[in-house]
């Protein structure tokens, strides 16, 4: 007789479960060993179940198929919530099964109870507590079909004697719900076309909703003579061969998408959420913007339009009714811009080999340089996202991952296994900050080991939190309870059973790459010691960023840091 446990299972793999992450236990005992009889769903044995939602995240945007995850009750389903969060903001499919304390005792307080309900309200589009084994199929049911429709998490409590309990006679069939979103209205499409129409200049600016509209992107641009602009997740669909190209703006960007955005007649805003309004116009432009999820329509800038609908649906119906811009004069100007500001970015590449420290710029555009053309890059939230922006490449078959909704520390090494997972064939490079690598990714290197899971981790190794740093001295702070020492990570990772290597001078750079790129069989470590003084400042600088870091200069200076001051100008000396 199948046990309730068995039936889950079974019912997971139907609706395209392959992968479970987790770590077993008392509650969840029952469900790992149905899983275990099953023997179509891989479980990863992780070493914190944070390390393996992650993980499960960045599988599930690749793949394109459901992931569980697992977590016995209490403490271990607690350690699941960051993760969740994070897979709730990156819109994918991971199913969690919590594991919960015995019926007969709910709601005593007892050992390691919780309320599954208001636990997981602010990650879980959906909670069910299986309490009764009657509820089998709704419950699962119910599960799946919302983490397929809504695309995001959803959470499955299971207490351990339901879980042993003999399964209802009942269809385990699973309808696996059509997700595709057709366009906007034509009475929306029509208004958008008479403002473009109406415009002397056009720029667009596109996020992860043109994932799947490059094509379409290209051919306005084309028509209209528009500068193209993105967000960080739009970079990898909206850059590679396009001669509109303008890099971002915000806090990593570059290029000359700022002056595009806020200088055209009509911002069209296309599949993006970009969360920085103080880079966009709030007057004086016409913003226009298009996504599938209406709740995003004009919460960021005032719009004069909206419209709700997939980008690529929306832009066919469009493109025939725009008329052709023939002046390029703006187009020219945003693009000059944007060359301008590559040659600055380049300063530090094409010096780096002679410079005393290894520079983070030299670091990443080497490392684009010798990755292969397929490879998938996944980075850590923090001075990572800074150099991946500038220095990093993409094309139809490379791409890159990170908690850029979320913006969690320690997701690079996960994500990186993750991706492996999906793509086993093609290279995952993560792109770590020391403070999330040793917060997180130093654990579960075990875990890759175990796998033997060929992952390069690239470690930016400047011994504090480099992004907050920069932070508090934009707020006109003195950087404080910042920094940290770190090991050598790379001993660290032999002794764990990794491959490590060690970087220190920039003669030793590319060679150290090549060497870890070309390993295999497992892990690869590179501890790479960068120039702890580096910065890195934005196309456009709003002008409290400047003010901030006036100031914080000014009182590090008074402060007994003058040398970090002077280090940090003399180090900097190109961009400031």
């Amino acid at each position: 007789m199948p046990t309730v446990a068995d039936v889950l299972w079974k019912m997971l793999a139907q609706a395209g479960v392959r992968r479970c992450y987790g770590i077993v236990g008392d509650a969840l005992n029952p469900a790992i060993d149905a899983l275990r009889r099953a023997g179509d769903i891989d479980f990863v044995h992780v070493r914190h179940e944070e390390w393996g939602v992650f993980a499960a995240v960045a599988e599930a945007k690749m793949s394109g198929r459901p992931v569980a995850v697992c977590g016995t009750a209490g403490p271990g389903v607690s350690h699941l919530i960051n993760g969740l969060i994070d897979a709730r903001k990156e819109g994918v499919p991971v199913i969690a099964i919590a594991g919960d304390v015995e019926t007969a005792i709910m709601d005593t307080d007892g050992l390691e109870e919780l309320n599954p309900y208001t636990f997981f309200s602010v990650a879980s589009l959906y909670t069910g507590r299986l309490i009764d084994p009657k509820q089998l199929r709704p419950i699962v049911t119910s599960a799946i079909t919302t983490a397929l429709a809504e695309q995001g998490p959803t959470v499955i409590s299971l207490p351990g004697d339901v879980a042993a309990a003999d399964a209802p006679n009942v269809s385990t069939h699973i309808t696996v719900p059509n997700t595709r979103v057709g366009p906007a209205p034509d009475e929306d499409i029509g208004k958008l076309a008479e403002i473009i129409n109406g415009a002397k200049t056009v720029t667009i600016f596109g996020g992860e909703g043109c994932q799947n509209a490059r094509d379409q992107v290209r051919a306005l641009a084309d028509k209209l003579n528009a500068p193209v602009g993105y967000s960080f997740k739009g970079k990898q669909w909206l850059e590679y061969d396009n001669p509109h190209a303008v890099g971002m703006t915000g806090l990593l960007g570059y290029g000359g998408c700022w002056e595009a955005a806020n200088h055209a007649d009509v911002l069209l805003m296309l599949g993006t959420d970009f969360p920085f309004p103080q880079f966009l116009p709030h007057s004086g432009v016409k913003v226009v913007q298009v996504d599938r999820d209406g709740r995003r329509l004009g919460r960021r800038v005032p719009l004069v339009h909206g419209l709700v609908g997939d980008v690529g649906a929306t832009l066919d119906k469009l493109l025939p009714q725009v008329s052709a811009k023939t002046d390029d004069s703006f187009l020219r100007k945003c693009l000059k811009k944007t060359e301008d500001f590559d040659k600055q970015l380049q300063h530090y590449v094409e010096r780096g080999p002679a410079l005393k420290q290894i520079r983070p710029e030299y670091l990443t555009a080497t490392l684009d340089r010798l990755a292969p053309e397929e490879a998938v890059f996944t980075v850590d939230t923090g001075t990572a996202c800074i150099w991946a922006a500038h220095y990093l490449h993409f094309g139809p078959k490379r791409h890159m991952f990170g908690s850029l909704t979320w913006a969690s520390m320690a997701s690079a090494s996960p994500n990186a296994f993750g991706a492996k997972m999906a793509f086993p064939d093609r290279a995952a490079i993560a792109l770590c900050g020391d403070g999330g690598f040793t917060m997180l990714g130093l654990g579960d290197l075990l875990t890759e080991v175990q796998r033997k899971a060929e992952i390069v981790h690239v470690i930016l190794n400047n011994g504090k939190l480099d992004f907050v740093w920069i932070e508090m001295q934009e707020a006109g702070l003195t950087p404080w309870g910042v920094d940290f020492q770190n090991p050598d990570f790379a001993k660290v990772a032999e002794a764990m059973g990794a491959r490590g290597i060690r970087i220190e001078r920039p003669a030793d750079l590319e060679q150290g790459l090549k060497e870890a790129l070309n390993h295999r069989g497992g892990p690869v470590v590179v501890d790479v010691v960068v120039d702890p003084y580096a910065l890195a400042l934005p196309a456009h600088t709003p002008a409290e960023t400047i003010k901030g870091f006036t100031l914080s200069v000014a009182k590090q200076a008074l402060t007994g840091h003058l040398g970090d001051v002077v280090k940090e100008a003399t180090h900097n000396a190109r961009l400031l």
